[in-house]
């Protein structure tokens, strides 16, 4: 090839490439050190709003990643590539991907709205999805809780934020309600005062709100006393089983019975 061709060649066609060329790698570069500074500055701002590190890390990899994709397009647009239909393969790739993946991205949603919006934290005592126990981590797509016999359950987040939520952790206090039957013979006074008795001595139920003490129900084969102390939160348990085997000795030493289904049969024979 003549010279003059090289040269021609060189300065129609090699040299605007290399300089596309070079600038697409300098939008690069540039570009992915903003986006990694901006996903940055964005991180610390969330910070200081006190949402989950979990969801700001999230966030931050989110943007991170979404103003990476707007750096490659400008490079590839400098180059000369057609973006258009790139972008537009994308789109058709995005929607495919989403229409396979729609259970995880209901997963990912609502996952994201518990970090928001915090129902429940790491810790609390919940129950939902069919689920009760502690809640032990909270993920993107998944939480996972142990219950009480120490097993590890992960529930789809999906199935969590589409129901009810009960956090027991929620407040500080909560109201224990037991049921005691005594016999139609025996002094409801009497009972009431024994209950009330072994209220007092219990350290752990609080004063304010007092607790209840009444008759709820004439039964069949009963006189029902509804009990209902308060306590703080972390006492529920061992509050609840205490009282129940206390008013019962209470009961037993003060001869006051409780009663059990029975059925009185009268035979009647024929003269």
């Amino acid at each position: 090839m003549p010279q003059e061709h090289l040269t021609q060649f060189a300065l129609e066609h090699a040299l605007p490439w290399t300089i596309h060329f070079l600038i697409a790698l300098l939008i690069f570069i540039v570009g992915r050190m903003l986006a990694r500074l901006i996903s940055k500055m964005i991180g610390r701002l969330l910070i200081h709003t006190k949402l989950d590190i979990i969801l700001v890390e999230f966030v931050q990899q989110l943007v991170n990643a979404l103003l990476l994709i707007v750096v490659i397009i400008a490079a590839l647009d400098q180059m000369g590539v057609n973006t258009t239909s790139l972008i537009a393969i994308l789109g058709a790739a995005g929607l495919a991907i989403g229409l396979a993946l729609q259970g995880s991205l209901q997963n990912f949603a609502a996952g994201f709205l518990l970090l928001l919006f915090r129902p429940f934290k790491a810790g609390d005592f919940i129950e939902a999805a069919n689920t009760m126990g502690v809640v032990e981590k909270i993920s993107i797509f998944s939480t996972i809780m142990r219950t009480g016999d120490n097993k590890e359950v992960i529930v789809p987040n999906g199935a969590i934020y589409s129901n009810n939520i009960i956090n027991y952790s929620a407040r500080p206090t909560r109201r224990i309600d037991l049921v005691f039957g005594i016999g139609y013979d025996d002094d409801m006074k009497k009972a009431r005062d024994v209950i009330a008795a072994v209220l007092a001595e219990e350290e752990r139920v609080l004063t304010d709100p007092a607790p209840v003490i009444a008759v709820s129900e004439l039964a069949a084969n009963s006189v029902n006393f509804v009990v209902r102390p308060w306590v703080k939160t972390d006492d529920y348990w061992p509050v609840r089983f205490a009282l129940t085997e206390k008013i019962k000795q209470a009961f037993d030493d003060q001869g006051i019975t409780i009663p059990y289904p029975q059925m009185d049969v009268h035979l009647h024979k024929p003269e």
